[in-house]
């Protein structure tokens, strides 16, 4: 007898029920953790494959627990707020004070395993990103690609085709019936199995494939007003812009450039940790990718990505010169993205400028204030049209 159920849009099943809670968990201690996850990883060479292990709540099951059956009506102050505990009366279990040892049951924190690669996914999943605007000149030629061209005799296991190897069988099973009926003879075929001479393979021949390169530009102020702190959010926001720009591209290079009062192009280890002392010229920085932009990455061969950390100190008489470096640098890289790293409530004059001034599509900018602002931060920079005001 068929039985009609209404639809119900929940799934009962208790393990799918508990994978998808796990998965939130995981989720949200990566985004919790981002910052102190990425802050110590290397932008160049890291593996994809490499684990990280992130601490994780355990989950527990709501229930319904046993009062002390007293009497009376427990009241507050007004003052109480959403999450605060609320005192028994008799101390037990809160473990503060001279109230003596607690005799309640922890939260329960483990510590799972996920690759570099599993967490640009996550991350990158969620924001929901728009695809990067690619130059179609900006090709290099890739001999990697290989594609398919016949079958052969012989070959590895994960070539096998496996309809071209049954239908040689088919083949040499009619022949079979073919000889049996020209020999006068009626005999059933029961089984025929596939023999070595049925195996067929697929045959890969090297093609040429068009795939686009690009190069990420990093610059950084490491004057003395730029501590150990503002370089730590740095890191992870430079080390997030380069996988995701990794992850639309086949070949990406990368070049870290450091400023004060000049710039140079330095190693990855001096960029992050190398400190300077004297005062700021923005625009030095920005000189200093121009120039290597010319030199070595041209941008009708090239998709540029250059971008600027800083904490919006920069000397007053150079504001000028660096507002106009900066709109030459949006007329050659696809993104140019400034960051602030500021503490502060407001953003500084420095980025004021560039709001009011830098009319770029390929423009944008954002204020790091925290480690929390990350999530936020990188999606404002990577997607032009979301402006801060």
């Amino acid at each position: 007898m068929t039985i009609f159920r209404d639809f119900n849009p929940i799934d009962h099943d208790r393990a799918v029920e508990d994978r998808r809670r796990h998965k939130q968990l995981i989720e949200g201690a990566i985004k919790k953790n981002l910052v102190d996850i990425l802050s110590e990883e290397s932008i160049i060479g890291q593996s994809k494959d490499r684990k990280i292990r992130i601490p994780i709540r355990g989950m527990k099951e709501y229930q319904f627990i046993y009062g002390e059956n007293t009497g009376g009506v427990g009241s507050g102050t007004g003052e109480e707020k959403r999450g605060d505990r609320i005192a028994t009366g008799n101390g037990e279990g809160s473990g503060k004070g001279n109230q003596g040892a607690g005799n309640q049951d922890g939260e329960d924190i483990y510590e799972t395993e996920v690759s570099i690669e599993e967490i640009m996914n996550y991350l990158f999943e969620e924001l929901d990103l728009p695809n990067l605007d690619k130059k179609k000149s900006a090709e290099i030629i890739s001999d990697k690609a290989k594609k398919k061209a016949g079958y052969q005799k012989n070959g590895i296991r994960p070539r096998l085709a496996k309809k071209r190897t049954v239908m040689e069988k088919l083949k040499r099973k009619q022949g079979y019936k073919r000889a049996l009926m020209e020999e006068g003879k009626e005999e059933e075929i029961e089984r025929f199995p596939f023999k070595e001479d049925d195996l067929r393979y697929h045959r890969l021949k090297n093609t040429v494939r068009h795939e686009y390169n690009a190069v990420v530009v990093c610059i950084m102020d490491t004057s003395s007003s730029m501590d150990r702190t503002k370089k730590y959010l740095a890191r992870s926001f430079f080390f997030l812009l380069y996988q995701f720009v990794k992850m639309r591209y086949e070949k990406v290079e990368v070049v870290f450039i450091a400023h004060s009062t000049k710039a140079k192009v330095v190693s990855e280890h001096d960029f992050f940790y190398k400190m300077e002392s004297g005062g700021t010229y923005i625009s030095s920085g920005y000189e200093k990718a121009l120039e290597v932009i010319e030199r070595e990455y041209r941008p009708e061969l090239w998709n540029i990505y250059a971008f600027h950390v800083s904490d919006g100190d920069n000397w007053s008489e150079d504001n000028e010169k660096a507002v106009q470096k900066a709109k030459e640098l949006c007329e050659v890289c696809n993104l140019f993205g400034y960051a602030e790293i500021m503490p502060g409530m407001t953003f500084s004059t420095m980025k004021k400028k560039y709001l009011d001034e830098v009319k770029y599509k390929n423009f944008a900018t954002c204020t790091i204030k925290n480690k929390e602002e990350l999530w936020s931060s990188l999606k404002n920079i990577l997607i032009p049209d979301v402006k801060e005001g």
